[in-house]
């Protein structure tokens, strides 16, 4: 048995993503190794974060209690957990539950790919707005995904998510998101440049939890 310090379980529906508007199980992990200039959880990485401590089985009978079949794994930054590889075989062998992974970019993802049933991995790449881009853990991006998403503060951000696209030919091998960072980049800029650009192969999402309750 591994232990995890768990912030919160809570049910709601996906706001972003692949599955965005599915109801799922959130499980958010404590810790992040990043300090994103917009982090909205930011809470969840502090030292003294109040959470909970849980073993694997522990989190595995609480999700299949809840009747949802759908699990995201969050943080914080949930890959850096200790042990994170226990959790995840646990969940694998319940063939009931889909879990989905929502991870920062810089931690490698190559070991967790050979899992025999791997989870469904959104992936962000931390643009300049971030403050992050230079903690990037690039392989990640060479190889084949589930999904990309490039959280977008301006124009700049943009351009780079634009050339991080082409360069690693990812509109062929996932799915690419853009979401823009709520209140700093107006969503029709973001539409204006896919016309500049004719960007195919990517789509444009807002974050549906920020619609549907206060964005604070």
């Amino acid at each position: 048995m591994a232990d995890f310090e768990v912030v919160e379980i809570f049910e709601s529906i996906n706001g972003e993503g692949r599955f965005a508007g599915e109801l799922s199980n959130f499980v958010r992990l404590k810790g992040c190794n990043l300090r994103c200039t917009y982090c909205d959880t930011a809470w969840a990485y502090e030292a003294d974060a109040p959470c909970t401590v849980m073993t694997e089985e522990e989190i595995c009978e609480r999700l299949l209690q809840s009747g949802i079949s759908r699990v995201t794994l969050t943080g914080g930054e949930p890959m850096i957990a200790k042990n994170i590889d226990v959790l995840l075989e646990r969940l694998s062998r319940e063939e009931s539950l889909e879990v989905e992974i929502e991870t920062n970019g810089s931690v490698s993802l190559t070991a967790f790919r050979q899992m025999k049933r791997p989870p469904s991995f959104t992936i962000d790449y931390k643009l300049a707005g971030s403050g992050m881009e230079t903690k990037m853990c690039m392989d990640n991006f060479a190889v084949k995904q589930d999904t990309v998403k490039f959280v977008v503060s301006g124009r700049s951000d943009l351009e780079r998510a634009y050339e991080v696209t082409r360069e690693y030919h990812l509109e062929q091998r996932c799915m690419v998101i853009l979401s823009p960072v709520f209140g700093r980049i107006e969503p029709a800029e973001m539409v204006d440049f896919l016309r500049e650009k004719r960007w195919n192969g990517v789509r444009i999402q807002l974050q549906l939890h920020k619609f549907i309750w206060d964005p604070d």
